[in-house]
């Protein structure tokens, strides 16, 4: 039961950070900490990437008519752009697929330690204060989907491959790369969504094939209540996201983000210590 009510914990904090552009890695390494799951390390490692599935699948719910061609209620436009908009999609994740298919092992030996995450979330923070205050006075060239151009959207899957590095957070580097090359918040935060599709069930499927299929039925529990309790909270998270940009700017996730890095990199330096 102890571990069920771990898993309910970890679905929340995924479902919220994974949309908000603060780092899910960062708050899941906080979390770990004082959680001390009692499973084996090698599901643990699985669990954390798996559990995406549930946010994955909200944004399918919450946009399926924007996402989904083949609706009897689509004219034939509209399906041609919707079929363009998954193309843009998939450009958008090329670079972030190529090198972690090649380098995924690497990087979680290499990255997924607290100094990592903590340096990678106050220079983002810091990004996002300083990317909001140079916009400030600019007015967007692209707001629209149907406006994003194949180059534009390789290039914002550029920025969403810098979210391998643990603690950069994939919403907030494809975020903060679509505003610097001069799309709207909304469109951003949207474009980023999407992405999220194919980009985390990727990464899902190769967690759970290099963890193989055989669960005990403790582990199989655990990871469909996260990944249900993931999925209503993103609902709510998403819909936050959404209202809250149409007035307000990133700046307040710039600072949080600094603040948690800060307090990431002070706790784990005095535990090496104690």
């Amino acid at each position: 039961m102890a571990e069920i009510l771990k898993a309910v914990l970890i679905g929340i904090i995924e479902g919220i950070t994974e949309w908000l552009p603060i780092s899910s890695t960062g708050h899941m390494i906080l979390a770990e900490r004082f959680l001390h799951w009692d499973m084996p390390p090698d599901f643990v490692e699985m669990f954390r990437v798996v559990i995406q599935l549930g946010a994955i699948m909200a944004v399918v719910v919450l946009y399926w008519n924007k996402l989904f061609p083949f609706s009897f209620g689509k004219g034939p436009h509209v399906k041609k752009e919707t079929g363009s908009v998954w193309l843009k999609i998939l450009a958008a994740c090329l670079p972030a697929a190529v090198i972690g298919l090649l380098f995924d092992d690497e990087i979680n030996a290499l990255f997924y330690n607290p100094l990592t995450v903590s340096i990678t979330l106050i220079v983002y923070g810091v990004l996002f204060i300083l990317v909001e205050n140079r916009n400030r006075h600019r007015v967007p060239a692209v707001t629209k989907l149907n406006g994003l151009s194949y180059k534009t959207a390789f290039i914002i899957g550029i920025f969403q491959a810098l979210a391998l590095i643990p603690g950069t957070s994939r919403s907030g580097a494809t975020i903060l790369g679509a505003i610097l090359i001069g799309t709207s918040r909304g469109l951003a935060a949207e474009f980023t969504f999407f992405l999220a599709i194919p980009a985390m069930f990727g990464g899902s499927v190769i967690k759970m094939v290099h963890f193989g299929l055989a669960y005990t039925p403790m582990e199989v529990a655990v990871l469909l209540t996260a990944v249900v309790v993931a999925f209503f909270v993103s609902i709510v998270s998403i819909r936050f996201l959404v209202g809250y940009i149409k007035k307000h700017n990133f700046k307040p996730f710039g600072y949080y983000r600094i603040i948690l890095g800060i307090v990431v990199l002070v706790y784990f330096s005095v535990a090496a210590v104690q």
